[in-house]
């Protein structure tokens, strides 16, 4: 599955039935509540990174990027403009792009 495909299919779960599953519930919460799901994965990442775990931070890795994609949906945000973003970026050394900024 690619990061795509996954976005594909928040987009369809978007809309869908709550108890259906934990996408449409997360969703129905609202961009706020996805937001703090996503930090919250953020910083678990971050501890696993610190303490070496390469298994749990692949793991929690996973998780930062679904919750990302759901905070992305969201807010109305195609992941085809981040995708835009980063291959612009990719043009520029990271220092000029910074700069740049």
């Amino acid at each position: 599955m690619t990061l795509n495909d996954l976005y594909a299919t928040i987009l369809a779960r978007k809309n869908a039935d709550p108890n259906s599953s934990w996408t449409a519930q997360l969703l129905a919460k609202g961009p706020e509540k996805c937001a703090e799901k996503f930090g919250e994965e953020a910083v678990e990442a971050i501890i696993e990174a610190v303490k070496d775990d390469k298994s749990a931070l692949t793991n929690e890795a996973a998780d930062v990027l679904y919750h990302l994609l759901v905070m992305l949906a969201a807010r109305d945000v195609p992941f085809t403009d981040v995708l835009d973003v980063l291959a612009q970026r990719q043009s520029k050394s990271g220092i000029a792009e910074k700069a740049g900024r």
